[in-house]
């Protein structure tokens, strides 16, 4: 069954969308993109040939196959566009509204054998499949961001989730040379469970004055051996991100301990969103990342 995978549809061309197509076509799949913005069709394919032109140059793949996999990206202007695809993954916004629409009209055009796999990071599986023709066929694979680098994807089934569906989904996303961890349909899965309210509690460090930005950061560094401190992180994230996914963790737990800090809060409400609009606990409009408390 998972072998009869050959051609993937992406529905949103954004970082993630992108970096799955990336991926995808790195591993052989006719690759087809939808995404409501023609600019953002080309972005993503002038980003993916950058990316790939780098990894020719630290010699991690050649320039025959980086051409190759550029030629099996394709863009699907209409939705009806992806009817014949194996597998559509929607990477579209994390907003359960525009998903559900989107949904709605893929499903009638959409091949019936067809798998359709979301990359939410927090949303509930069994909720999304309920909005589609084909539950049973319906599955969570959240790839971390930035796909290319990132080892790992997260697959998720909902209630109805059968498991040939579960197993070629499996098939697939070894393909792409990434590990699986299988997580419940519960908010926020593992990964984003454990992170944002790590995240969440270093804002809260930084909003009860225990230690500055730079305090915060240098010390998760350094004495937990962290890649990234957790602000610098949450401005690399996006800090409407991080506030979305602690409201998912708040609303569908119901635990106090998932409350998002008002500090959080306030950046967004003040569009310091991070590294994307130029502050967040940092100032990025210099030359150097400037700590903003």
């Amino acid at each position: 069954m998972g072998n009869q995978i050959k051609s993937v549809g992406i529905i949103g061309a954004g970082q993630m969308g992108g970096g799955i197509a990336h991926v995808c076509a790195m591993a052989g799949y006719d690759v087809h993109v939808h995404d409501v913005s023609a600019d953002t069709l080309q972005t993503m394919l002038a980003t993916i040939s950058g990316n790939l032109a780098r990894q020719v140059s630290s010699g991690k793949t050649t320039e025959a196959e980086r051409e190759a996999a550029l030629g099996r990206i394709h863009f699907a202007p209409e939705i009806t566009d992806l009817a014949t695809m194996d597998l559509v993954v929607e990477a579209a916004t994390e907003d359960e509204t525009v998903k559900r629409k989107i949904y709605q009209h893929l499903c009638p055009v959409l091949n019936p054998e067809a798998i359709l796999a979301t990359n939410t990071s927090s949303l509930s599986i069994t909720r999304l499949a309920s909005a589609t023709d084909r539950p049973e066929r319906f599955i969570g694979i959240h790839f971390m961001n930035p796909v290319p680098v990132m080892k790992l994807a997260e697959l998720v089934r909902g209630i109805a989730t059968e498991d040939q569906t579960f197993q070629a989904a499996r098939v697939f996303v070894e393909s792409l040379d990434k590990t699986i961890t299988v997580t419940e349909d519960f908010p926020a899965f593992i990964v984003n469970r454990i992170l944002l309210p790590m995240i969440n509690e270093a804002i809260y460090t930084l909003y009860e004055g225990v230690g500055t930005v730079d305090a915060i950061d240098t010390a998760m560094k350094l004495g937990a051996n962290h890649p990234m401190g957790p602000l610098q992180l949450a401005d690399f994230i996006g800090l409407d991100t991080c506030l979305a996914i602690m409201q998912v963790l708040h609303d569908g737990l119901s635990d106090t301990k998932y409350r998002p800090c008002p500090l959080l809060v306030k950046y967004v409400e003040a569009g310091w969103l991070g590294r994307k609009s130029g502050r967040g606990f940092y100032d990025y409009r210099g030359d150097v990342p400037v700590p903003t408390r």
